[in-house]
């Protein structure tokens, strides 16, 4: 049987030898007395990237969301998100369970809100509705497919959340995507925002592993909140070091994966059965609906396995595709060979 294609996120990816490397040689410490001196030099390196005064690293990107939403807010409060952002829809309900906070649902297109949309959202101040506790956004959308969040309109949001003195947080999981697809450093894109988190095991390569970014007391505190909710790691240089590896040699290497994915979808989308819109292919998530003749998504899923193709329902009608350092050119040749077989 041919090697595995997996197409199931860019979480899947494996240390290359070099990273392995790095993170055999990493110096460490106890990162909980902050003497770990490879996450320190990591928080370091990523504050000055993102133009921040302090980082942190955490173990997940979850995680690095709910040590956010919990030092803006206080218990009983809203935070407004869209209704396709990853806070909302696969993080467990955690603002919920851990910082007593209720989601505002609005619905943008792609998963990038309108400003008219987040300021209908905001509660006027009475004493007998929730506050406005933070807005949360999502760049790149995930389930959108990977879209870039329209630079004008979040600017338009931030310029909103500062009129209304509302604290705003970024869920950066694939900020770099959105950076090297736009040829923009993170810094420009992440401006404004009171807080960022972005991760280190997915396009980027990393193991394990997420950073949040900060003023310096927003960090302090946010540091305290990690440890709350249990991530407080000891000898934790093994696994920053693969981060400082990944944001050394793996962020321009993101325009392979750029490049497989519109291949892949252009791909598909000539196959008959499968629905594939190109034009919203914008980095490295490809939305893939089915209909006749092709079958369901699941059954198209289990007779991709068949060909060593693994993919993910998302619905009845609907799988999502993720290329990342794991997946080559000559993989993406494949896997369009599967998916003419399967849909067959």
């Amino acid at each position: 049987m041919d090697s595995w294609i997996d197409l199931r996120s860019d979480t899947v990816t494996k240390p290359t030898e070099p990273m392995r490397k790095a993170m055999y040689e990493a110096e460490v410490g106890d990162d909980v007395y902050s003497e770990d001196p490879t996450v320190n030099a990591l928080e370091e390196k990523t504050a000055e990237m993102f133009a921040r005064e302090a980082a942190l690293f955490v173990p997940t990107g979850s995680m690095g969301n709910a040590v956010c939403l919990e030092v803006l807010t206080r218990p009983g409060s809203e935070v407004i998100c869209d209704r396709l952002s990853h806070v909302y829809n696969y993080e467990l309900s955690s603002m919920a369970v851990l910082s007593g906070l209720t989601p505002r649902v609005v619905d943008g297109p792609q998963g990038a809100p309108f400003p008219e949309q987040v300021e209908e959202a905001i509660h006027p101040p009475l004493y007998y509705v929730a506050p406005t506790g933070c807005i949360s956004l999502e760049n790149t959308a995930n389930i959108a497919g990977g879209r870039i969040f329209p630079e004008k309109r979040m600017k338009q949001i931030v310029a909103l959340a500062r009129k209304n003195n509302i604290p705003v947080h970024l869920d950066g999981a694939r900020i770099f995507n959105a950076a090297v697809a736009l040829s923009k450093e993170v810094a420009e894109l992440t401006a404004g925002m009171d807080c960022v988190m972005f991760c280190l095991s997915k396009g980027l390569g990393a193991p394990v592993g997420s950073m949040v970014l900060g003023s310096r007391e927003f960090i302090r505190e946010a540091r305290r909140v990690r440890k709350l909710f249990g991530g407080g790691m000891r000898q934790a240089g093994i696994l920053a070091a693969a981060g400082i590896y990944a944001l050394d040699n793996n962020v321009p290497r993101l325009d392979q994966d750029h490049a497989n994915a519109r291949r892949l979808a252009e791909e598909l989308s000539q196959i008959d059965g499968l629905e594939v819109d190109t034009e919203t292919v914008e980095t490295n998530i490809i939305m893939v609906g089915t209909k006749e003749p092709a079958p369901g998504a699941e059954k198209l899923c289990r007779r991709l396995e068949s060909y060593s193709v693994q993919v993910d329902p998302l619905g009845p009608n609907l799988t999502r595709l993720v290329t990342h350092l794991d997946v080559s050119s000559e993989d993406v040749v494949r896997a369009i060979e599967a998916f003419r077989a399967a849909v067959k």
